[in-house]
């Protein structure tokens, strides 16, 4: 129970922290959250690791589900940002 208490707190403070964030400010703290997410997905595997119940994997696996996802994300709008600054050909 205390699993799942810490996921909806953390998906709620998540929401809350980004819907505040400027259009502006978005794609470069997407840039800087990778390590973040990164390490988020570490922690997602040590909670796999220790999991003893079906609920304990499937939070495991949402999570690092997320993370992976929020990676890639960041590296793509990094990379879509950083063709912004190049000469055009």
């Amino acid at each position: 129970m205390a699993g799942l208490s810490v996921f909806v707190l953390s998906l709620l403070v998540g929401f809350e922290v980004i819907s505040k964030v400027p259009a502006t400010l978005h794609t470069p703290l997407m840039s800087a959250a990778n390590s973040i997410h990164g390490i988020i997905v570490v922690g997602a595997m040590l909670i796999a690791a220790s999991a003893d119940t079906v609920l304990g994997y499937v939070l495991a696996f949402l999570a690092s589900a997320f993370a992976a996802m929020n990676v890639v994300g960041g590296y793509v709008v990094t990379d879509r940002m950083l063709r912004m600054f190049r000469g055009r050909r």
